[in-house]
């Protein structure tokens, strides 16, 4: 039971404003926050780190949310992980689908969407290994 109680979370996204704004709500709500400015080397990045939740800007550097979201998706290590993917893009639903994330939340949002997205994906991860 221990597995569902991962309270870390790994926030990709290259604007420094939200990456503040995620990671002081997530830390005020308990959470580990480690946040990253590319997904260059991705699962090198987060072997160290093994987070309960990644959220997944869609305009990251270098190579793209997408490519990235595969990536964690084809990894033995992170495959079960939940992934949020998060973007402005007006198609995230369809970006977030040819990510293979596991959910979206659409920018701008506010506290309680961000809460609720968490708790939703962690329904998901429970739901997964069951």
């Amino acid at each position: 039971m221990t597995h569902f109680q991962n309270r870390t979370v790994a926030i990709f996204d290259d604007d420094e404003d939200i990456l503040a704004i995620c990671s002081y709500i997530l830390t005020e709500l308990g959470w580990t926050v480690h946040a990253f400015n590319d997904c260059n080397d991705i699962l090198n990045k987060l072997a160290g780190v093994r987070p309960g939740v990644i959220f997944m800007d869609n305009w990251i550097p270098d190579e793209g949310g997408i490519v990235a979201t595969r990536a964690l998706k084809g990894s033995a290590d992170f495959r079960d992980t939940p992934v949020v993917y998060f973007s402005a893009n007006s198609d995230i639903e369809i970006l977030a689908q040819h990510a293979g994330a596991d959910a979206y939340l659409a920018k701008p949002f506010d506290i309680d969407a961000l809460e609720k997205m968490i708790a939703k994906v962690q329904r998901i991860d429970i739901a997964g290994l069951g």
